[in-house]
C-alpha cells in the first residue's frame, strides 16, 4: 500500500491560486487530477450573481473534473476571520443566506460533501450563546445537505493559527458531529479529518484514526511544519494514509497544502507516476 492506492483531489482554493478561479479546474486536470474541492470562492458574497455560479460550474464541467467538496460561506479564507455560523449578526445571516445557494450548486455538480466551518469566539458574546447559535445553524446546514444527498462535514482547525476558534481538537469536532446528528436524526454530519490541523494541535494521529475513522467522510493533508507538500516536513503521511485505508476509509484525500514559491503544477512531484 502507499500513495498510489489513494484517491487524491486538489483544493483549488489553496493550490493553483496563481491562476484566475475559472482557469484552475483545467489546470488541475492538466496536472492529472480528476477531482477537486473548493472553499466558498466568493468571500464577500454568500449569494453571488447566477452568472458567476454558472461560469464556475461550466469551468469545472468543461475541465472534466468532479467537485467532491465545497465549503459553505465562511468569510475570508485563509485568514483570521474564518467561520461564520457561530457569529451573531451579519455573519450568521450570511451563512444562512448561503445555505441553499451552496447546496444547489453542489447538487448541480453531483458534489456529495459540504463543509461548515465553526466561527471564531467574539468579544461581547458568551461561548454558550455562540454554541447555541452554531447548533441552530448546523442543523439548518445538515438539512440542506441532506436535501441534496450530501454529508455535512465538521472539521477541527488548529490553535496556533486559529487561536479564537473553539474547535481545535478531534474530540471537539466529533462532539459537534454528535450534537448535530442527535438534533436532526439524519446522521449525515461527519468528521473532516485534516491531518495537518490535528498535527499542529499535537494530537496522536494514529490514535485519532483508530477512534474516529468510522465517522470520517473526508480527509485533508499537508505536511508539518510549513503546510507544504508531503515530504517537505516531518509528518509520516504515507503511513497515516495507509492506516486510514486499512481501517476502512475509502474516500478522497484532499491536497490542501501550499505550493510555496513555485507554480502549483510543480508541487506534485511526490505523487507516484501514473501507469
Amino acid at each position: 500500500m502507499g500513495y498510489s492506492d489513494q484517491r487524491f483531489n486538489v483544493n483549488l482554493s489553496i493550490l493553483f491560486t496563481e491562476l484566475p478561479l475559472l482557469e484552475r479546474p483545467a489546470a488541475a486536470a492538466a496536472a492529472g487530477f480528476t477531482a477537486v474541492e473548493l472553499w466558498w470562492p466568493w468571500v464577500d458574497a454568500p449569494t453571488p450573481e447566477q452568472s458567476e455560479l454558472d461560469a464556475l460550474r461550466a469551468a469545472i464541467t468543461d475541465a472534466g473534473v468532479q467537485l467532491v467538496g465545497l465549503n459553505f460561506y465562511a468569510g475570508q479564507l485563509p485568514g483570521p476571520d474564518r467561520g461564520a455560523l457561530s457569529i451573531p449578526g451579519e455573519e450568521s445571516d450570511k451563512f444562512r443566506a448561503n445555505l441553499s445557494v451552496a447546496a444547489d450548486f453542489a447538487q448541480s455538480l453531483d458534489c456529495k460533501a459540504l463543509n461548515a466551518l465553526y466561527g471564531n469566539r467574539v468579544e461581547g458574546v458568551t461561548p454558550a450563546v455562540q454554541d447555541e447559535l452554531a447548533l441552530e445553524n448546523l442543523v439548518l446546514a445538515a438539512r440542506e445537505a441532506d436535501r441534496v444527498g450530501a454529508v455535512l462535514l465538521i472539521e477541527a482547525l488548529n490553535k496556533p493559527e486559529s487561536p479564537r476558534c473553539p474547535i481545535v481538537s478531534a474530540d471537539a469536532a466529533i462532539a459537534v458531529v454528535d450534537k448535530v446528528n442527535s438534533a436532526t436524526g439524519l446522521g449525515n454530519a461527519k468528521f473532516l479529518m485534516d491531518l495537518y490541523h490535528l498535527s499542529m494541535n499535537g494530537e496522536d494521529l494514529p490514535a485519532v484514526i483508530d477512534r474516529y475513522v468510522a465517522q470520517t467522510a473526508h480527509v485533508q493533508i499537508a505536511d508539518n511544519p510549513g503546510r507544504g507538500a508531503p515530504g517537505t516536513g516531518s509528518l509520516p503521511l504515507e503511513e497515516l494514509l495507509d492506516q486510514l485505508q486499512k481501517a476502512g476509509y475509502e474516500g478522497y484525500v484532499g491536497l490542501e497544502y501550499k505550493a510555496g514559491d513555485r507554480p502549483s503544477s510543480e508541487a506534485f512531484g511526490w505523487l507516484p507516476a501514473a501507469d
